[in-house]
C-alpha cells in the first residue's frame, strides 16, 4: 500500500464517518425528544446496556451521563441474562445499544426488561429488527456503511452510537440546568476541575503577605521584598487599603534613574494604579488578567483591604497553566 493510497484510505474513513454523524440530524425527532423527557423526569436510574463494540459504546455514555449530572449504570447484555439483572429496579430507565438489534443476547434481555415492565429506549441501526420491535422509545442509529473496507468491522455505526449518546447526555444538561459548578463537583481532580473551583484565595493564603507603608524607606522595601521572596510588595494605607505596588522592575528602574535614594519612600516609587483581583475569584481567572496585562502578580483584594499576591508560579505549581 503506497503513501498516497494510505492517504485516501484514511480520509475516506473520516468522509464515511463525517457523512453518518451527518445523517443523524435526520433522526432527531419526536422519539429523541420523549427520551429526553423520560430520562430527565424519571424517578430511578439510567442503565445502559449493550455488547459487542456497542457494550463499549455504552461505557463511554454511561461516563459522560454521570459527568454530566444523569446517573448512570453500566450493564453488560451477557452479564446481564447471567444475573446482572439483579441490578435494574423498578421505575429505572433502560438503554440498550446495538447495530443490528437482533443479537441473540439482546434479544433475550429486550423481552425480560419488558416483562419487567421497564421504559425501553433502543439505540439501534436497524428499526426493523426484534430490538426495534420491543422498544417503547428508538433512537435511530442507522448507517449507510462502515468505514471497514469490507463493510463488516463496527467503525461508522459505533461513531453514531457515541455521537447519539452526546447528543442525549448535552440535552440533558440543558433540561436539568447542569452548569459549570455542578461540573467542578464531578470534576475536582487534574487541570480541568481546578480551573473551575480552585479560588484565588486558596492560592494567596499559602503565600507570604509582603506589605510596607507608604512612607517606609527603600531599605525597608528592599528587606520586605527578599524576606517574603515574592520579587514584590504591596503598599497599604493606614487602614490596609491598597495604594500600590513596588516590583523588582520599579527598583531597577530607580536605580537607573539615580543613585542617591536614601531619602526615597515607597510612595515614590510605587505604581499607584496596581492590578488587583476579588479572594473569592477562580484563579483560573487571574490567569486570564496575567495574560491580557502581561504581568506576573496581582494583589488580592478581599472586603476591599489587602489580602495578599498571587503570583504566576502558583498557577504554574496547580497545573493551571
Amino acid at each position: 500500500m503506497s503513501n498516497k493510497d494510505i492517504i485516501t484510505t484514511a480520509k475516506s474513513t473520516i468522509q464515511l464517518e463525517a457523512d453518518a454523524i451527518k445523517k443523524l440530524l435526520d433522526f432527531i425527532d419526536g422519539n429523541f425528544e420523549k427520551a429526553v423527557d423520560t430520562i430527565a423526569f424519571s424517578k430511578g436510574r439510567l442503565v445502559v446496556s449493550g455488547i459487542g463494540k456497542s457494550a463499549i459504546i455504552a461505557q463511554k455514555i454511561v461516563a459522560t451521563f454521570n459527568s454530566t449530572g444523569t446517573p448512570a449504570l453500566f450493564m453488560h447484555a451477557a452479564d446481564a441474562i447471567h444475573g446482572d439483572l439483579g441490578m435494574i429496579q423498578k421505575e429505572d430507565i433502560i438503554i440498550i445499544i446495538s447495530k443490528s438489534g437482533d443479537s441473540p443476547e439482546i434479544k433475550v434481555l429486550a423481552t425480560l426488561i419488558k416483562n419487567f415492565g421497564n421504559t425501553l429506549i433502543g439505540m439501534v441501526g436497524n428499526t426493523a429488527s426484534f430490538l426495534a420491535s420491543q422498544c417503547d422509545i428508538i433512537l435511530n442509529t442507522t448507517v449507510d456503511q462502515e468505514a471497514c473496507p469490507n463493510n463488516l468491522a463496527p467503525t461508522t455505526s459505533t461513531t453514531a452510537q457515541m455521537v447519539m449518546g452526546d447528543a442525549l447526555a448535552v440535552c440533558l444538561m440543558e433540561v436539568k440546568g447542569f452548569g459549570t459548578i455542578d461540573f467542578a463537583r464531578f470534576h475536582p481532580g487534574g487541570m480541568l476541575g481546578k480551573k473551575l473551583y480552585l479560588r484565588v484565595m486558596d492560592l494567596s493564603s499559602q503565600n507570604e503577605h509582603p506589605a510596607v507603608f507608604r512612607n517606609a524607606t527603600i531599605n525597608q522595601v528592599i528587606v520586605e521584598m527578599t524576606r517574603k521572596r515574592l520579587g514584590t510588595t504591596a503598599v497599604v494605607n493606614n487602614d490596609n487599603t491598597v495604594a500600590g505596588i513596588i516590583t523588582d522592575g520599579d527598583l531597577r528602574r530607580m536605580l537607573e534613574k539615580t543613585i542617591e535614594f536614601s531619602a526615597l519612600q515607597a510612595q515614590d516609587i510605587m505604581s499607584s494604579r496596581p492590578e488587583t483581583i476579588n479572594a473569592a475569584m477562580l484563579a483560573a481567572d487571574a490567569l486570564e488578567i496575567m495574560k491580557a496585562k502581561d504581568i506576573s502578580q496581582l494583589i488580592v483584594i478581599e472586603n476591599g483591604l489587602y489580602a495578599g499576591i498571587i503570583h504566576l508560579h502558583d498557577l504554574i505549581k496547580e497545573g493551571i497553566i
